[in-house]
């Protein structure tokens, strides 16, 4: 067998600042994601866990300490009190978490932002397990820290899935509503002067001023500036036209 890479490298050069990152459909016939990195490339499946491995017939360790838990709780009467993560079970998370982090970074890029989603939540899921179960809060962190930078993540997919049905309205919400998440995050860490050294926050900050200037008008914001615009160049019969038009507008939408 030939392990020599060199080849692939070879046609594929590596450069700083973009992400390169490409996808194919594998010998095994799974659909996988390639990012070049400086020294080779790392190989994603686009499905399931990364890797592909499984445990203990579940596919991925995330699972698999669910159903730990639930069979805990099961014996326990309903009661998860007591159930803890030991040190090895929350590295093993965080091993995985990576893997995902990884592929959704690839899949933002290549503007798949249905899997960005599916990824992204279910990360966002098994910080939530390790924060409620981990040995420590020493070993929640390790995984909670990246909070921020996932949430970026999910509003950039989420914003531009709804730029993509042309509304406009939607993606400003969804960046509103994420923008305020990132904050509530820091606030509950009681370390509100992390917000203004955010870059998460800094990025969907510069993105959200973007959305509002190329904001397509409504229909009556529209009549306003014909009406204004008339005002201005002192043709007042036009602009009692669009002041009537208003009117019929917002009687319009009253009666829907």
């Amino acid at each position: 067998m030939d392990f020599d890479i060199s080849s692939i490298l070879k046609n594929w050069n590596f450069e700083s600042g973009p992400i390169l990152a490409r996808r194919f459909i594998g010998t095994d016939g799974k659909e996988k994601v390639q990012l070049r990195v400086d020294l080779g490339l790392l190989q994603m499946n686009v499905n399931g866990r990364p890797d592909g491995r499984r445990f203990n017939g579940f596919e991925t360790v995330f699972d698999l300490l669910k159903a730990k838990l639930q069979d805990y709780t099961t014996a326990h009467g309903g009661d998860d009190d007591g159930f803890v993560l030991s040190p090895e079970e929350c590295a093993k998370l965080h091993q995985e978490a990576i893997q995902y982090h990884q592929r959704y970074v690839c899949l933002l890029h290549m503007e798949d932002y249905d899997r960005v989603i599916r990824d992204t939540k279910r990360n966002l899921k098994l910080f939530e397990f390790v924060d409620q179960y981990a040995d420590s809060d020493e070993l929640a962190w390790s995984l909670n820290q990246y909070r921020p930078q996932l949430l970026l993540m999910q509003v950039r997919a989420s914003g531009e899935l709804r730029l993509r049905s042309k509304n406009h309205a939607e993606a400003i919400k969804l960046v509103e509503q994420g923008l305020a998440r990132i904050k509530s995050f820091f606030e509950s860490l009681e370390r509100p002067d992390l917000i203004d050294q955010s870059d998460e926050i800094h990025q969907l900050e510069l993105w959200l001023e973007e959305l509002r200037e190329k904001r397509p008008l409504t229909e009556k914001e529209q009549l306003e500036q014909k009406m204004a615009a008339a005002v201005e160049r002192e043709d007042y019969e036009q602009a009692a036209e669009m002041r009537d038009a208003i009117r019929e507008l917002g009687k319009s939408n009253a009666n829907h």
